[in-house]
């Protein structure tokens, strides 16, 4: 599931990109402003929004919620990853009245001075 949902988000990251690359800037008509006759000049109106600007908003909130998909998954495959996880106790068998074996220590006497 996380990797599908990798996949998808890379899809939408690299088509946002591709949207708004093609798309013509709000400012791309400004010798218009300065007496070239347009319509469409830096402060006047944009007129229905086009279909790229549309496509381009549904994407980015397709790339926010797989993002925050992205992050809950990752997250839980995090959570499960660091559970603890024993195995099942051994019934029956000497194995249970066994104890580790503990080597005894050894001290060794310390001398203060060097002896020459």
């Amino acid at each position: 599931m996380l990797s599908l949902m990798l996949l998808i988000h890379m899809l939408i990251c690299t088509s946002i990109i591709a949207l708004v690359l093609l798309q013509q800037g709000k400012g791309a008509d400004v010798g218009a402003a300065f007496g070239s006759g347009s319509s469409n000049t830096i402060f006047g109106s944009r007129g229905p929004a086009s279909f790229l600007f549309k496509l381009t908003a549904i994407l980015v909130a397709l790339f926010f919620v797989t993002s925050v998909s992205l992050t809950y998954f990752q997250n839980q495959t995090a959570k499960a990853a660091n559970e603890l996880t024993l195995p099942p106790p051994v019934v029956g068998t000497n194995a249970t009245k066994q104890q580790a074996f503990i080597p005894p220590t050894v001290s060794l006497p310390v001398s203060s001075s060097p002896k020459s």
